[in-house]
């Protein structure tokens, strides 16, 4: 069983930062990234890591958002900084399984709210 557990989701101000943790189980993931949901509109990716660092960004989160991972804590991050309002969803923590056969598998977290408001 392999799970991923999310942490440090809140409320915040606009212009503000957080930054949220996921933690898998085991360390299986050749990607792990960012996904979030709003009310109204489709699942989008924030951002994606993989295990030797590159790195991908939506173009609404670029040079805002910071996208890391530690091979050692089977963790990845997310820095939110300059947050807006429309960052406001809710954040999923997603992990790519790919077996040698080449067959892959996604695995997400809990989610946690981001709510920017004043």
């Amino acid at each position: 069983q392999v799970q991923l557990v999310e942490s440090g989701g809140g409320l915040v101000q606009p212009g503000g930062s957080l930054r949220l943790s996921c933690a898998a189980s085991k360390s299986i993931f050749s990607i792990m990234g960012w996904y979030r949901l709003a009310p109204g509109k489709q699942r989008e990716l924030v951002a994606d890591i993989t295990s030797s660092g590159s790195t991908n960004y939506a173009d609404s989160v670029k040079g805002r958002f910071t996208i890391s991972r530690d091979n050692a804590k089977n963790t990845v991050y997310l820095q939110m900084n300059s947050l807006k309002p429309e960052d406001t969803a809710v954040y999923y923590c997603n992990g790519v399984w790919t077996t040698l056969r080449g067959t892959s598998y996604d695995y997400w977290g809990q989610g946690t709210q981001i709510t920017v408001s004043s």
